[in-house]
């Protein structure tokens, strides 16, 4: 017994347990469980099985939620359908309630990588709930003649439509809570935008300067490219408002009642609050994981772009004295071991790592929908794992961004002015009053001289400075506007 405590706590099993233990059985034989434990004879040999990742069930709360709402619906179903006696659907309901609770979470302890499908992720939820609803009957856990694990809890299902069930809940509602933060994070560089929406600064094309424009124009270009994001992740995440329940194992229904499918859909739908729906066909829904590819490169998209944003932001604020130095990040830790003063970007730094494992989870998914076959993807452990880990690096990556970062970022306004004025590229936002050839002949003399375009415009009398400085102005200098011929 020693060496199965030793197991448990080795796996970050935070239970306190006494040493007793109480024998359950399986198919493969008799096995020792912890009294205190929830979780059974399964649930173990998944442990011994597949110490995998260190990233159990209980990193994901809201799939274990959404795991119990799938055997509370599955409980009321069947005993609508005369399956199922009422004391025992109203303890496996009340266990169930528990489990939503969270309180129950450090009994899933399955590893999130695994083999069988998701077999050992369901068993885990279908012993813990058993003994829950065994302990409000006033039995012992393990006294499964009451309440049994695959008898009652699974009863009318396989672990092949109650898992992509629970996993499609638990994304649906993850991804609300990804764009609650989503959103929090927009609104911060809109009102980035709003405060910068007077400060000229360069535009750049390919690192090189191009035209100038101004930092809040920058800034509101973040916030509508991210926007764009909430509705691809909303309309991704409707395709896991169509579910499998009632394809048993591989959608034929075998071992369930013919009315049991659409009652139990409508049931979860009523317990979720969401607009679930029975798949057209059973059997195609039950192999096919097209919804977690779409979703899954929607989640990728918002990566690349939450990328792309940090690029800019470190080389906005690189330097402070050799780089562009536009803007200056919050400093948040020292930059260097050896060298003093420095400070890094380690904000945008660390979301780019995130943007980067999440591109890679992105591949794996695809690589997993991939590789099903026949009636049934067993990959989908993998696809689940890394879904459910991008989003979660996602959300806290985004937080850590606006509260860390974003919120602090402040304006070099005199540099980023003086950085447009010594531009060769202000010769295109004089072109239209100076004309082509003498645009030409100031940007190769300042090349040459390095005296500014500002200067040269003014030394050869192209235009007085009054004329000069209006053009200048950034309401001149950031839009269309009409030009009529000399």
């Amino acid at each position: 017994m020693e060496s199965l405590f030793a197991k448990l706590s080795s796996q970050n099993v935070n239970i306190p347990f006494s040493g007793k233990t109480r024998t359950e059985h399986d198919l493969l034989g008799d096995k020792e469980v912890p009294v205190e434990a929830f979780f059974g004879v399964q649930t173990l040999r998944a442990l011994e099985n597949f110490n995998i990742s260190g990233v159990t069930l209980k990193f994901f709360p809201m799939l274990i939620e959404s795991f119990a709402m799938v055997k509370e619906a599955t409980a009321e179903a069947n005993c609508e359908l005369g399956l199922l006696e009422p004391n025992v659907k109203d303890a496996i309901v009340e266990a169930c309630k528990v489990v939503k609770s969270g309180s129950l979470n450090e009994h899933f302890i399955v590893d999130m990588v695994q083999g069988g499908a998701g077999t050992s992720t369901n068993m885990n939820a279908n012993e813990v709930i058993a003994n829950m609803a065994l302990v409000s009957m006033g039995k012992k856990k393990g006294e499964y003649s009451f309440v049994h694990p695959n008898n009652h809890v699974n009863l009318s299902q396989s672990t092949n439509d109650a898992y992509p069930t629970a996993v499609k809940l638990a994304v649906i509602f993850s991804n609300q809570q990804l764009i609650d933060v989503l959103k929090s994070l927009i609104e911060v560089f809109r009102t980035k935008g709003v405060e910068f929406k007077d400060i000229i600064k360069m535009g750049r094309t390919q690192l090189q300067d191009a035209v100038p424009m101004t930092l809040g124009q920058a800034f509101e270009a973040y916030a509508v490219t991210l926007s764009e994001e909430i509705e691809r992740l909303e309309q991704n995440v409707k395709l896991f408002h169509e579910i499998n329940m009632g394809a048993t194992a591989i959608g034929t229904g075998i071992n369930s009642d013919p009315d049991y499918a659409p009652l139990v859909t409508k049931i979860l739908a009523r317990i979720t609050d969401l607009p679930l729906v029975q798949a057209a066909n059973l059997v195609e829904a039950t192999q096919d994981t097209g919804a977690f590819v779409m979703y899954s490169s929607a989640l990728k998209r918002l990566a690349v772009k939450l990328s792309k944003i940090c690029n800019d932001l470190r080389l906005l604020s690189s330097g402070p004295r050799t780089g562009i130095g536009e803007i200056n990040l919050p400093p948040k830790q020292p930059g260097s071991s050896i060298m003093p003063g420095k400070v890094n970007p380690v904000i945008p730094e660390v979301v780019n790592q995130i943007a980067f494992k999440v591109i890679g989870n992105d591949l794996t998914v695809t690589m997993a929908a991939e590789a099903g076959q026949l009636e049934l993807n067993v990959m989908e452990p993998i696809i689940v794992y890394s879904i459910h880990e991008s989003i979660e690096l996602l959300r806290n990556g985004m937080r850590t961004l606006k509260d860390e970062c974003v919120i602090g970022i402040t304006a070099n306004e005199e540099h980023c002015r003086n950085l447009v004025l010594n531009s060769i590229g202000l010769v295109t936002a004089l072109n239209p009053y100076i004309g082509y050839e003498n645009s030409t002949i100031v940007a190769k003399e300042a090349l040459e001289t390095g005296k500014s375009v500002y200067n040269l415009v003014l030394e050869k009398g192209l235009l007085s400075q009054d004329e000069l400085d209006n053009i200048l102005k950034p309401e001149n200098m950031i839009q269309p506007r009409k030009f009529t011929k000399k």
